[in-house]
């Protein structure tokens, strides 16, 4: 399944064999503790799980499983036959409260106290001693300690949150001390301090890792939302507030994670009540997930708000045939990076918190998919740090996004929005990298060609370079590219969506560190930034064109383009140190200046782009990062073309030219141009040699004409290294000739030059002369001439040709410093000559 569940606390096991053995052997008289009365009450910051149940005479007993031992521990019996609605311990395990109350089919037994049907109690527990009575009243009241940021510096004193069904919270001041050694009481109990904490509020969400209490209250119609964090100095701040655009009933009343509700506390509220819950994640995201009362099962609507984003996004799903065993309520399950929207029976669907602009980056998995047909189909609840109960079975999960099931969902995906969402899902699990990235590599070798609605490879490119960096810097989401994708016009079958503007909370605080300070840099973003400030290559592209026209014409700063290659070979000596097996290609084994300019162009742009936006990070760091993700993106086109060269079994010889090229070759080439279509629309560096190897597949796999027009169009790009190699290795077959004079005629100047001198053809010769005749005769004036040729000075009799070497030797003669300079000794108005004699009984025949 895309979602596994992974065991973390089971009720039966951990428990329930526990209290059974220690029934065991007991004598006579020992209570019997009612196994079907033992449920979860609460799951505390530190992990620690409180569970109940009751003897078989009533009483309620509480216990507490420590999850860093494995170890249970009983903490109070109260001897009464009641029912415990809510129960906390505070992080010393010294002092309990715990809400009781105690229902019949006649109604309510009044053996609390005259007129009060729910009773909140204070215990003292090390050693049980003092019990106080908090509350007696008429109305249910949830308890729950705040916890002290680290365990190793406990609160000076005890804070305990009172939550009544009237709408108000307080929190209560608790001090203690030790009497008689270890004994732990309450210091004056007859009075304990408290603060009226939030009050009129119709909905509260508890979040017990960060220890932020949410709740909404509503004016004049409409919802606000609001957020309190308790600090570690004991303090409390009200940090925003937003209006939500939701329905919420004034007369309702309901509480989130203020312990676990159990499966019958669940069915009084119905199965379509409306669903609503907060979810945050470390890198600045604050998401409220909301799901409308429906008396529909043909679909289901259920909306998150993006507040660190400034829009909402509102989903309706298609539903199937509803049955008895599938018309659950909506779950909202958070999964780091993503947030799960689950219907047991009909769908899964895991949304993108980070990047939610584009649907095509959630997956929406339907109920006909095995992958979520294992989950439960009971009410789950979800806790902080991805934990999930199933509050029926007493089980606790915790919750993550499955590599395996998501990289075979992955290739058996049909649709592009799938491969698409599933390509970004299984990249965010971040577990063995190397080993997943060469899963999906495999994948994309057989798939290259099936995505129609965005490349493949440049997904991936993108995609995977942006997570090899992420977690150095979460600042990096507002300045990197997530995906190729700007746009996606697409339906995903079974669910539409409608994107709505909505107002950014309004912070209360202004001196703001950790997760505060990164959701305001969120919110600032979105306020402040137009356009985003994403790094594309748009100005690499310009430049690294310059470049490339002033070599041609040679007026470019010798200085400048020293400082760019000195960049680039930082980035090729990094990636040696960071892969130190042999490469199964000949890839950095020559110098392609045009790829390693475009690297230090890159190298360049990005590093100035990350320092002008990420304050407060050293140069060195940024200089990493930028290494970092220019070598992942080599890397990875390095690891497409290994796996592919693997895959097809391509023989080393496929580097020698004088051969015929194989299935196998062809399918590396045919692979080679995707990415070079995918890295060029981009302007991404290519590994140096890469050219040089896809024209040496070309000269293979490719007929003459077809060879031609992919140089022509600047599919196959021809470099020095290739262009000496087919000059040198290629016999003068007719074949042969045809291919090298195409090559020639379509080099550049400068290489052109070069190149003539290494092939030994009248062919080249010809070019050669004329190039030297077109340089001695661009500023040549006709002047005055003696018509009398010295006859004897020619090897041949030929007016027109004499004449004519005539007029070259003399303009050598009058040029023969600056001829001498440029080394063009081998050249001279002898060679031309003999070059057109040759050229006159080529085309004679002789």
């Amino acid at each position: 399944m895309a979602l596994q569940l992974v065991p973390h606390f089971d009720l039966q096991v951990d428990v329930l064999r526990w209290l059974r053995a220690g029934t065991e052997g007991r004598g006579e008289g020992v209570l019997e503790p009612n196994y079907e009365s033992l449920h979860v009450l609460n799951v505390e910051r530190n992990g620690n799980i409180i569970y109940t149940y009751k003897d078989d005479k009533g009483n309620v007993i509480f216990g507490l499983h420590d999850c860093r031992t494995r170890q249970n521990e009983h903490l109070y019996t109260f001897e009464k036959d009641l029912q415990a609605v809510s129960c906390s311990v505070n992080s010393e395990r010294t002092l309990l409260a715990a809400s009781l109350v105690q229902y019949t089919k006649e109604g309510v037994r009044n053996e609390l106290q005259p007129g009060s049907k729910c009773l909140t109690l204070l215990v003292e527990i090390y050693p049980v001693n003092n019990v106080k009575v908090l509350k007696a009243v008429d109305s249910c009241i949830w308890v729950q300690f705040l916890y002290p940021y680290a365990e190793s510096q406990p609160l000076p004193q005890n804070h305990l949150l009172l939550i009544s069904e009237e709408k108000y919270i307080e929190r209560y001041h608790i001090q203690i001390t030790q009497e008689d050694g270890n004994r732990v009481v309450i210091k004056n109990s007859g009075h304990l301090p408290r603060d009226r904490i939030a009050e009129d509020f119709v909905w509260a969400q508890w979040d017990m890792s960060e220890q932020r209490l949410y709740y909404i209250d509503i004016k004049k119609s409409t919802s606000i939302l609001k957020c309190i964090q308790f600090c570690a100095d004991e303090s409390f701040n009200l940090m925003f507030e937003i209006s939500l655009d939701i329905t919420l009933s004034d007369s309702g009343f309901k509480l989130v994670n203020f312990g676990c509700d159990t499966c019958q506390g669940q069915e009084k509220f119905g199965n379509h009540q409306p669903s609503l819950c907060v979810f945050t994640n470390h890198t600045g995201s604050l998401c409220v997930c909301y799901s409308p009362k429906s008396d529909s099962w043909e679909q289901i609507t259920y909306s998150v708000f993006y507040l660190h984003k400034g829009y909402s996004k509102t989903f309706t799903a298609a539903l199937r045939s509803a049955d008895s065993c599938v018309t659950k309520g909506i779950t909202f399950l958070n999964i780091g990076y993503y947030v799960a929207v689950y219907l047991p029976g009909h769908f899964l669907h895991l949304l993108n918190i980070q990047h939610p602009d584009l649907i095509c980056h959630s997956l929406f998995l339907t109920g006909n998919n095995k992958m979520i047909n294992i989950l439960p189909h009971h009410p789950l609840q979800s806790l902080t740090g991805s934990l999930i109960l199933d509050r029926c079975s007493g089980k606790l999960y915790k919750a993550f996004l499955n590599q395996s099931d998501l990289m075979w969902f992955l290739w058996n995906s049909s649709l592009d929005c799938e491969k698409m969402a599933a390509l970004h899902c299984v990249l965010s699990c971040g577990r063995d990298p190397g080993f997943l990235e060469g899963q999906i590599i495999q994948w994309i070798s057989e798939h290259v060609s099936t995505c129609h609605s965005f490349d493949l490879i440049q997904e991936f490119l993108i995609a995977s370079s942006y997570w090899s960096i992420y977690p150095e810097s979460s600042n990096i989401d507002t300045l990197l590219p997530y995906s190729s994708v700007l746009t996606w016009n697409t339906e995903i079958p079974g669910i539409t969506l409608v994107t709505d503007e909505i107002s950014l909370p309004l912070m209360k605080v202004h001196s703001l560190k950790g997760y505060w300070a990164k959701l305001n840099s969120n919110l600032e973003y979105v306020k402040y930034t137009k356009p985003h400030l994403y790094y594309h290559n748009s100005m690499v592209r310009r430049e690294w064109h310059n470049l490339i026209s002033e070599e041609k014409t040679g007026r470019r700063s010798t200085v400048y383009v020293r400082n760019i290659l000195d960049n680039a070979i930082k980035v090729i000596s990094y990636m040696e140190t960071r892969n130190l097996e042999p490469r199964l290609i000949p890839l950095f084994q020559e110098e392609d200046n045009h790829q390693r300019l475009l690297m230090g162009l890159m190298m360049s742009e990005l590093r100035d782009h990350l320092l002008r936006h990420l304050q407060g990070i050293e140069k060195k760091k940024i200089e990493k990062m930028v290494l970092d993700y220019i070598s992942k993106l080599l890397d990875l086109i390095c690891c497409l073309l290994e796996t592919s060269w693997r895959k097809h079994s391509v023989h080393p010889w496929v580097l020698h030219l004088d051969r015929r090229g194989s299935a196998a070759d062809f399918e590396v080439f045919h692979l080679m141009t995707r990415i070079l279509e995918a890295t060029d629309s981009l302007c991404l560096p290519l590994p140096p040699g890469f050219h040089s190897l896809h024209t040496i597949l070309g000269v293979h796999c490719l007929p003459l004409h077809n060879l031609l027009h992919y140089i022509d169009n600047g599919v196959l790009r021809l470099t020095e290294t290739t262009v000496v190699r087919l000059m040198k290795d290629l016999d003068n077959t007719e074949k042969n000739e045809k291919l090298k004079f195409g090559i020639i005629m379509r080099l550049p100047p400068l290489i052109g030059k070069k190149i003539c001198r290494l092939w030994d053809h009248p062919v080249s010769s010809n070019i050669i002369s004329r190039k030297h005749v077109t340089r001695l005769l661009q500023n040549y004036k006709k002047e005055p001439r003696n018509s009398m040729i010295d006859k004897s000075s020619f090897p041949i009799e030929f007016l027109p040709l004499n004449y004519f070497i005539e007029i070259l030797t003399d303009l050598e003669s009058s040029n023969q410093a600056l001829y001498d300079f440029e080394g063009h000794d081998s050249v001279d108005a002898e060679f031309v000559e003999e070059a057109a004699l040759k050229h006159t009984a080529m085309l004679l025949g002789l």
